[in-house]
């Protein structure tokens, strides 16, 4: 894992989406920088796996300190809606 954006939470502000994304992309070493976009629907991406699901369960965990689930993983089809879910999650 090559994740480089510890701890981006800026007081209690949740950070951009396009740092999100760049986080989730640091991470994936395989996916070029701007490979993905709010729109992306993960399973469109040829790099994915179930090992990827689990990789962003422990990154969003430490980075942000939310927990999500595979189950909220399945729900979702886009890196926004992820944002979304990681964003309300940590406001609350």
């Amino acid at each position: 894992m090559g994740g480089n954006y510890n701890n981006q939470i800026i007081s209690e502000k949740m950070i951009s989406i396009e740092e999100f994304i760049k986080t989730l992309e640091a991470e994936f070493e395989e996916l070029q920088p701007g490979t993905l976009k709010p729109e992306t629907k993960f399973t469109d991406l040829d790099e994915w796996s179930s090992m990827h699901s689990l990789i962003i369960i422990a990154l969003i965990d430490t980075e942000y300190d939310v927990t999500i689930t595979g189950e909220d993983l399945m729900s979702i089809k886009k890196v926004e809606e992820l944002y979304t879910i990681v964003k309300d999650r940590h406001t609350t």
